[in-house]
């Protein structure tokens, strides 16, 4: 299991409405069970994102249920931001390697997700790829650092 807690560029998803933070985190939850598990460590790491961008925990039980792929992709059609839409990106490619084991349905969820916000399919890999590499090193850092 990584460490789910990186430094997420809150300033610029700041400036989205609400509704494009909801579906924001709606993109996280659906990727958290794209995988057909959907454990503590995801949902506490959704809680602590929703509660970041001041989604109430009324919209919570909203976020946990969403099962339809197609409406969130549309809704993240919503954000316009393209800081936003990348940091999205990312966040998301940190939730896929949550539980060690990314899955076909959570990278082509993500490519949709990304591809919705108007982001290129090479960018979308090169991010994959800085999350995957810092991954690497801050596991490498527990054995270093004897943090094992």
């Amino acid at each position: 299991m990584v460490d789910l807690k990186m430094e997420m560029n809150v300033s610029c998803v700041d400036s989205l409405s609400e509704e494009q933070k909801i579906a924001f985190v709606k993109a996280f939850s659906h990727l958290a069970m794209a995988d057909g598990c959907f454990d503590e460590d995801e949902k506490a790491f959704i809680r602590h994102v929703a509660a970041g961008f001041g989604i109430s925990l009324t919209h919570l039980e909203e976020i946990f249920e969403v099962n339809d792929g197609e409406k969130i992709i549309e809704e993240v059609k919503k954000i316009s931001n393209r800081r936003a839409a990348l940091e999205l990106i990312k966040e998301m490619c940190i939730l896929a390697h949550a539980d060690d084991d990314l899955s076909d349905k959570e990278t082509a969820f993500i490519g949709r997700v990304g591809l919705a916000m108007g982001i290129e399919l090479d960018k979308i890999e090169q991010i994959s790829n800085w999350v995957i590499d810092r991954l690497v090193w801050l596991e490498e850092a527990k054995i270093i650092f004897e943090e094992v």
